[in-house]
């Protein structure tokens, strides 16, 4: 059964900074040989969160990139922005409104703590259900 992750942010420390989230979960994804794809809202968000991979923890590697190159299948951290095809992997990272058209066997979804954020995700919660995902929610 495929289960959907959904985690709260309400810590200081990712309420200003939800990408940090991000990064540390694609780190334990990394560390796990987990393929992962990480859906991006749009362009800008994805440049950000390159960035941020680099350079969140100065101890962390985590080979990623920016997808849409002839290597994508060799590197373990794909980011996706809306127009771009990446196909689906084990593990998918959601940042967009809406669930992944395709997925793997497990989705994360962050969710910030502004309450416009928390009502998208409400939405997304039942269409996972209704998809047959097990749903389970961690407070951030």
């Amino acid at each position: 059964m495929p289960r959907a992750d959904f985690y709260l942010i309400a810590k200081p420390r990712f309420s200003e900074r939800p990408l940090l989230l991000v990064c540390e979960l694609a780190r334990k994804a990394f560390v796990t040989q987990q393929p992962t794809l990480i859906l991006t809202r749009d362009f800008e968000q994805a440049e950000e969160l390159d960035e941020l991979l680099w350079s969140f923890d100065e101890d962390a590697y985590i080979p990623h990139q920016l997808a849409g190159d002839d290597d994508d299948a060799d590197t373990a951290v794909l980011i996706a922005p809306p127009g771009v095809d990446a196909p689906a992997r084990p593990l998918i990272i959601n940042l967009r409104e809406q669930c992944p058209p395709s997925h793997g066997d497990r989705v994360l979804e962050v969710v910030a703590a502004d309450p416009a954020a928390r009502e998208g995700s409400r939405l997304r919660w039942r269409e996972y259900q209704r998809l047959g995902f097990e749903v389970n929610k961690h407070d951030m």
